[in-house]
């Protein structure tokens, strides 16, 4: 269990988040909950934070853009998960979009998308790959 800070931080977070999500389709706001649920779940030691001019979700394992693993990009249609890095990132199921010189997305359209061969692996790998730019040791994320 966290400190009272912390638990104040989640409940801010969450509250942030669910005003956020206000202003899109029930189906993107059942999107966005399961996707938070399995970021969480595969990366415990990350923090979770909201940026709500830039209609995301944001997960880090550091501060500033350095330490930042991953996104949700929240649209009407949908959610991308962003992955910091993830043009560098192996990706032998060809799931990753975008023609960015650092960052890839894949395309979230519904809850079974979470369920996609090699997605995991590839946040993971992101996860991985923030904790080296930040000179940390990497710790065992749930399985």
């Amino acid at each position: 269990m966290g400190s009272v800070s912390e638990v104040a931080d989640r409940q801010a977070v969450n509250g942030a988040i669910d005003t956020l999500l206000r202003s899109y389709p029930e189906d993107v706001q059942i999107l966005v909950r399961a996707a938070r649920k399995k970021l969480r779940e595969w990366l415990p030691n990350v923090d979770e934070g909201v940026d709500a001019s830039a209609r995301m979700v944001a997960y880090r394992c550091g501060p500033g853009y350095k330490g930042m693993v991953c996104t949700l990009i929240l649209s009407k249609l949908g959610v991308k998960l962003g992955l910091v890095g993830g043009a560098a990132l192996a990706d032998p199921r060809g799931l990753l979009a975008g023609s960015g010189k650092a960052h890839r997305h894949i395309q979230l359209r519904t809850v079974r998308d979470l369920q996609q061969a090699g997605l995991k692996q590839l946040v993971l790998g992101a996860s991985a790959a923030c904790r080296k730019r930040l000179d940390q040791p990497l710790t065992r994320a749930a399985s």
